[in-house]
């Protein structure tokens, strides 16, 4: 983990969401342990844009997440995650555990699932691809 983008992103964390820094670990989930909601998170990128100069979206988190798999492939049509989905989210989220996810992740709540450390390595690609 690039430890300058880790340190932008606890602050911008921070101010957002008005946490203290000790409650900021790579570990923690933004809209579950950190208490963010959608709207929070769409504060969170434009501020990481003006600290970083990266353009990141709440789009591009769900690409990442969902690796560009189509919907129909990647969960039931009940919505819940299938084998596909887990493979691909334990390759963009890999502290999750495939195992004790089958048959009860929604799709709609894929997005709870994703942690500080997650956000940081996303921003951290978007900077190497802004940089080329």
């Amino acid at each position: 983990m690039n430890p300058e983008i880790y340190t932008a992103v606890k602050s911008t964390l921070v101010d957002a969401l008005g946490v203290d820094a000790e409650e900021v670990s790579p570990d923690k989930t933004i809209l579950g342990d950190l208490g963010a909601e959608s709207i929070d998170l769409l504060d969170i990128l434009f501020r990481l844009e003006r600290k970083l100069g990266i353009k990141v979206k709440v789009s591009d988190i769900a690409h990442h997440i969902q690796g560009g798999i189509p919907d129909e492939e990647f969960a039931d049509e009940h919505g819940i995650i299938n084998a596909v989905g887990l493979a691909q989210i334990k390759t963009a989220l890999p502290q999750i555990d495939p195992e004790a996810l089958v048959g009860k992740l929604e799709a709609e709540n894929v997005l709870s699932l994703f942690t500080v450390e997650n956000l940081v390595t996303l921003v951290g690609k978007h900077s190497y691809a802004d940089v080329q």
